[in-house]
């Protein structure tokens, strides 16, 4: 998929619901971001005939809490969704983690060829990231605005997810398997 394509489709629902909440407020922007973030898997699958498995469980939970707190009239549903999400990584990576199954390497192996301690260190990093971006959430959502909160989930966790991405660029340089160049015929 093309670069840019790939990143209307996961940053596109997000900006919409972004605009449409400085326009109509949160539950309007509850259902665009349901609609668009369900587009946005189909035209994926439609494209490359696979759904990746981190944006097919954020779309499962913007649909079901998106669906509390547009039946429940009740924005707390939407605003806790990150907190769950990110907790969900958490334990997956962190439960992974303890029977020596690095689900990072499934998820970046084509890209990323690191050996054992580098997938363990890399793994226990992710989950602590994960955490404190559940924390933060809940601590913004429950102590500010609903705006606030909207600007921190549109502004605030992508950034702060690729700085913490570019952060590990030590870590891999450390535990990279290098290719070996085949032997050549010895003369």
């Amino acid at each position: 998929m093309h670069p840019v394509l790939k990143a209307v489709l996961e940053f596109g629902p997000l900006a919409v619901f972004f605009i449409v909440n400085g326009r109509y407020g949160i539950f309007a922007a509850t259902g665009s971001f349901m609609v668009l973030s369900t587009a946005a898997l189909a035209i994926g699958w439609i494209i490359t005939r696979k759904i990746a498995m981190m944006p097919l469980v954020t779309a499962i939970f913007v649909l079901v809490f998106g669906g509390l707190t547009l039946w429940l009239n009740d924005a707390t549903f939407i605003k806790v969704k990150p907190t769950l999400v990110y907790c969900l990584f958490a334990v997956i990576l962190t439960g992974g983690y303890l029977f020596k199954r690095y689900f990072l390497q499934n998820l970046f192996g084509a890209a990323l060829r690191l050996d054992e301690a580098g997938w363990r260190s890399m793994t226990l990093r992710w989950s602590g990231f994960f955490i404190v971006l559940a924390v933060l959430n809940e601590y913004v959502w429950r102590n500010y605005s609903t705006d606030m909160w909207v600007n921190l989930k549109v502004f605030g966790f992508a950034p702060l997810t690729i700085v913490f991405a570019l952060l590990q660029s030590g870590l891999i340089k450390r535990h990279m398997i290098e290719d070996q160049e085949p032997a050549g015929p010895s003369s």
